[in-house]
């Protein structure tokens, strides 16, 4: 863990230098587009535009590929534009639903709702497997925006059209880009995911690094029992696997082993506070801050989610007796992270006799076309239903069979005499 790579710096500079030239401007609005998700909700007519090549299979008469799917989402996307709810997990469902109810075959962007349409997908695995021809599109629904994919088959080899389209402020729905690539890699994996990657070639992307653009998409096909999607939503995907080893390494309430407290505290402040950790990074990239932040604010935020004594606490920290204080680094440049990560999906759960409930959880990495990077087992215990504490974790996957490449550990840092008087 903590692995640093020339891959992950070079990423870096990149990322840096595309954004700083006018040459990204249309990936980079296609990022943008997904990661605001159309704040603008006070538009509710919905209508469409666009051009398409049509779904397989249909005719070209019935309507472009916007105007298709805009006609079938048009109440759900109205009602939740109304009531600001066009993220949510309802509203996608809600959406992968009446897709399915018209044919296509529907997924969400996140893999949080059951596929629709999931016989069609296992047909045409069967018939690559068989090397027969045959096609297939997928929607992904995205609360404001979606992407669909074109998908052939012949000999073995399947061919990819990947569209993206975005409502705009008026509520339409807008063709955005559409790229095409031969999947280079194609599998229908143990955990009932489909998963397939190739390059395509955009055009703002090669002008700045001379080379194609790789493409990840991993898709849950088989449904997944609801119990374990809400457990999911509630314990595992709030701290996920960024910035934190909480769910990379084992641990216990007996023995906490290399589990990074100042980690935990970033990631649970604003989830118990309601705002972001006001102790952040001082100065240019290359200085060091530092922090002292007083004991009746850093151990409530810990002592919430664990149930640990202050001396064990202390001892796993750096804590001043004396300032009643504890000692904090922000993350540094140098502590960055790769910032496509897996995300924990709990598979399976198990009532304990004693109250706790274990839940064991892959790491689906669709960046490394993996539904399985990891294996590991959270223990919880509920206390109401609101409050709960983690108990343990321990990962099932052997060290050696799996590196958290993506992770950079938070760098130790080293006490001098001027700490005493920085972040007071």
């Amino acid at each position: 863990m903590g692995k640093r790579t020339g891959l992950l710096w070079g990423i870096r500079i990149s990322i840096m230098a595309f954004l700083m030239t006018g040459c990204g401007d249309g990936v980079r609005n296609e990022v943008q587009d997904e990661l605001s998700g159309g704040r603008d909700t006070e538009a509710v007519t919905l209508e469409s535009a666009g051009s398409g090549t049509g779904l397989p299979g249909d005719g070209q008469d019935e309507g472009t590929d916007a105007e298709r799917i805009a006609e079938v989402c048009r109440d759900i996307y109205v009602q939740a534009a109304q009531s600001g709810t066009l993220g949510s997990i309802e509203t996608i469902g809600r959406m992968v639903d009446r897709l399915g109810e018209n044919g296509y075959v529907a997924a969400s962007g996140d893999n949080q709702v059951d596929m629709a349409g999931a016989e069609q997908v296992l047909e045409f695995v069967r018939a690559v497997k068989e090397k027969e021809s045959g096609k297939l599109t997928i929607v992904v629904a995205m609360g404001m925006s979606f992407r669909k994919f074109d998908l052939e088959t012949r000999d073995g080899g399947v061919a990819v059209v990947r569209s993206y389209y975005q409502y705009d402020r008026e509520g339409i729905l807008q063709e955005r880009g559409t790229v095409s690539y031969q999947a280079d890699f194609w599998e229908y994996t143990p955990e009932g995911y489909l998963i397939f990657a190739g390059t395509s070639l955009l055009p703002e992307t090669f002008v700045m690094t001379f080379s194609a653009t790789a493409e990840h998409t991993a898709l849950r096909v088989l449904p997944l029992e609801e119990r374990c999607r809400e457990l999911n939503r509630k314990y595992l995907l709030p701290v996920g696997y960024e910035r934190n080893n909480m769910f990379l390494c084992s641990w216990s309430g007996e023995e906490y082993g290399n589990l990074d407290f100042y980690d935990v505290f970033d990631r649970f402040y604003p989830i118990l506070r309601g705002r972001p950790v006001p102790y952040a990074a001082e100065g240019s990239s290359g200085e060091e801050s530092v922090h002292w932040i007083p004991e009746d604010e850093f151990e409530p935020v810990i002592t919430a989610f664990f149930d640990i004594d202050l001396e064990t606490l202390r001892q796993k920290t750096e804590y001043s007796p004396e300032q009643a204080a504890y000692k904090y680094r922000p993350r540094g440049f140098h502590e960055a992270e790769y910032p496509d990560i897996p995300y924990p999906e709990v598979v399976g759960c198990r009532e304990n006799g004693d109250g706790t409930i274990t839940l064991t959880v892959n790491a689906v990495y669709p960046h490394d076309d993996t539904s399985r990077a990891f294996t590991h087992e959270t223990v919880i215990r509920p206390l109401d239903e609101e409050r709960f504490q983690y108990v343990s974790n321990r990962m099932l996957s052997k060290e050696r069979e799996y590196d958290a490449w993506w992770h950079s550990d938070r760098a130790p840092g080293e006490a001098g005499p001027e700490d005493d008087q920085r972040g007071k």
